[in-house]
């Protein structure tokens, strides 16, 4: 697919930007510490709702990708060597916002030696100590599904591990720098025989087919992830890939009936859907 003038969106993807107390409370507090959230490196359209909830997703390593996926505007190239007092950073923050589930995603860190796997497992107990009462979800790379670099990540036992899709088999090639299809479900596949509840999401208005989407899920299905979410996927800036075309609600509510049927613990399919949205909503079938 090539770069093409953005089309208009629909009624259904128009949506009002919030500025509460709480918005304004979430920003100074990411702003005060100096982390990174994807809600604003991924130019998330539903940063406004969540900030205004009190809640926001942590991004670690840094805001420098090393890949280039053509669906993402976090910014790539040579990352900085890694904070390591942002552990304890993203802890007090998590403390600060008294957030009962906090979502932590990171850049790819294919420059250092353990692609951030130390730094991960860093955070997470550093999170699980100043706030052991709240829930822990972690959105990671695919670290090349290398079984040392995951089971680091594993053994600081997150509540949810999740790892992203993101697109159909067909079209992994053309939208997402490096990874693959089969690493990707291969990732899946070790967090849910490692006995943690497991969680991907992808994007559709990329071009994909319905019998594809479906294909999808069943593979994720079969690896054993039990928590899926489908969202429209939304042209970020004017560099990233644009949309082919708009999801009707109807085709998302299709999808997620056929998500129960497949046996998915829990799924959220709608056009606003990202990975991190609502992930709360998961929590309670632990």
């Amino acid at each position: 697919m090539d770069k093409k003038e953005r089309i208009e969106k629909p009624a259904w993807l128009k949506i009002k930007l919030q500025t509460t107390n709480n918005y304004i409370k979430v920003k100074k507090i990411v702003e005060l510490n100096n982390l990174h959230t994807i809600c604003s490196s991924g130019k998330c359209p539903n940063a406004g709702d969540c900030w205004s909830r009190g809640t926001a997703t942590f991004m670690i390593g840094g805001n420098v990708c090393t890949r280039s996926c053509k669906f993402c505007a976090t910014a790539t190239g040579k990352p900085l060597s890694l904070d390591r007092e942002e552990p304890t950073k993203i802890a007090r923050s998590v403390k600060l916002m008294n957030l009962k589930h906090c979502v932590i995603t990171s850049v790819d860190r294919d420059d250092l030696e353990d692609k951030g796997a130390e730094h991960w497992s860093a955070t997470i107990k550093a999170i699980r100590k100043e706030n052991p009462c709240t829930t822990i979800e972690v959105l990671t790379p695919d670290f090349d599904a290398r079984k040392d670099l995951l089971g680091i990540v594993f053994a600081a036992k997150p509540d949810i591990f999740s790892h992203n899709m993101e697109t159909i088999r067909r079209l992994t090639p053309q939208i997402r720098s490096r990874a693959k299809y089969d690493v990707s479900l291969d990732v899946l596949r070790q967090s849910s025989a490692a006995g943690i509840l497991t969680k991907t999401g992808i994007m559709v208005g990329l071009g994909e087919k319905e019998e594809e989407v479906i294909e999808l899920m069943k593979d994720v299905r079969n690896v054993g992830t039990g928590l899926f979410t489908i969202g429209q996927y939304l042209q970020p800036t004017k560099a990233n890939i644009s949309v082919a075309q708009w999801i009707k609600p109807e085709q998302f509510e299709k999808y997620k009936q056929i998500g129960i049927s497949l046996g998915f613990e829990h799924i959220e399919s709608a056009p606003l859907v990202r990975s991190s949205y609502m992930a709360e909503n998961a929590v309670s079938i632990k």
